[in-house]
């Protein structure tokens, strides 16, 4: 049988990013955390963890983290139907995308949450990347670009955000005066949200091009914005964002009018992982995207 308290400790070296604060998480020193982790080791016969160049679990690992998750959602649904086990706030780990996180995610998922009292642990990860996030077992589900389910997993369909290449009238009149073209896009500084985003590049192939360009990286959804708007560059801004509002006042404009991005969005979570993953995937399937 698996000692859960062995793997709380797996669990929470990983949120944390290593031993020392996974031991102020749980209450411990670092070097029960670290026993606790060596008894696991043990007890399985075999490593769960890499810990050089950097932190993350072996694939044995990443296997005890996505039952672990299954089973706390599990045991939070048992919670709800036989009280006498006792009540503990429900915390649900997800990897999200920015620009998801500061425009319909809070809208649709908030009366669940209040209504449940169900918690949130968002880990904030490229569209293109999150899914990685649910295959290592660190998260219980993810919000992501990728349309591919995972042994174990399902895979839900929610539409698609459209992004616009803006950028402010002056930068524009610089870089563009004779709109979009190769060498261009060459020159002109773009924005790009970080190391793993993929948006530039799908407009600019979009575009017919497909060279390096200068950027600067800015992992900020507000940030990002705000760097357009000194005219620092052009970026992909989400539509549902204030993009609409602001040009409409004139104080951004598109690069290349009438073109624009739209990037599929899917929801994959855990199969067999209890009750409020799947209402909450009912309350994510009322959303709109554009």
């Amino acid at each position: 049988m698996l000692d859960y308290k062995l793997l709380h400790a797996l669990a929470t070296v990983i949120e944390c990013g290593g031993f020392e604060r996974a031991g102020d998480a749980l209450g411990l020193s670092q070097s029960a955390v670290s026993q606790r982790i060596k008894s696991l080791e043990v007890r399985l016969g075999q490593p769960v963890l890499i810990r050089h160049p950097e932190l993350h679990p072996t694939p044995a690992g990443q296997r005890l983290l996505n039952h672990y998750q299954q089973v706390q959602l599990l045991e939070r649904d048992l919670r709800t139907t036989l009280p006498t086990l006792g009540e503990s706030a429900p915390r649900l780990r997800i990897a999200i995308n920015a620009d998801s996180l500061v425009t319909w995610w809070a809208d649709a998922v908030g009366e669940l949450c209040r209504a449940e009292g169900l918690l949130l642990d968002l880990v904030v990860e490229d569209q293109d990347v999150g899914l990685k996030r649910l295959r290592d077992g660190d998260v219980a589900a993810c919000l992501c670009a990728s349309p591919q389910p995972i042994a174990g997993a399902r895979c839900v369909p929610l539409g698609e955000m459209a992004y616009q290449p803006l950028a402010t009238p002056d930068y524009i009149a610089r870089h563009f005066p004779h709109g979009p073209s190769i060498d261009a896009f060459r020159q002109a500084p773009a924005i790009v949200f970080g190391p793993h985003d993929q948006l530039q590049h799908r407009f600019l192939a979009q575009c017919g091009y497909h060279g390096s360009f200068p950027y600067h990286l800015c992992p900020s959804s507000e940030g990002f914005v705000r760097l357009a708007l000194a005219g620092m560059g052009y970026g992909m801004i989400p539509q549902m964002m204030q993009a609409d509002a602001l040009v409409a006042e004139g104080r951004l404009a598109s690069i290349a009018p009438g073109e624009s991005l739209s990037v599929p969005l899917y929801w994959h979570f855990w199969r067999h992982s209890g009750n409020v993953l799947e209402r909450l995937t009912r309350a994510l399937g009322q959303v709109t995207l554009k």
